[in-house]
């Protein structure tokens, strides 16, 4: 077989196989496409639309904003910047607030 099978990312081992189109790691139960880009952050919003840089996207609830008395109202317009990795993946341009990290299952894609 010409086609090596890379070991598992999450544990290392070398005990991979591919079923169909997915590697199954047989010890931690790890299962991935190898086609799929693993630089790519995929964050989706509360509908489970995928969302990307320049996304406008639209407040679902009112938000306290951390450390301050400003409350970010329902509907309140944002653009998205960035997106990261972590808690709070969406790195955004808020309408009239300017800039906040907030967390995908807050927004939806206007």
């Amino acid at each position: 077989m010409s086609e090596t099978i890379p070991p598992c990312p999450k544990c290392q081992s070398e005990y991979v196989y591919q079923d169909q189109s997915l590697l199954i790691c047989p010890e931690c139960n790890c299962e991935w496409d190898p086609s799929e880009n693993d630089d790519e952050i995929i964050v989706k919003d509360i509908h489970g639309n995928k969302l990307a840089v320049g996304d406008k996207l639209t407040l679902v609830k009112d938000l306290k904003v951390k450390g301050s008395s400003i409350v970010l109202k329902i509907g309140t317009k944002a653009i998205i910047k960035r997106l990261l990795e972590g808690d709070h993946p969406l790195d955004c341009k808020m309408d009239g607030y300017g800039d906040m990290l907030i967390k995908a299952d807050k927004v939806k894609k206007a």
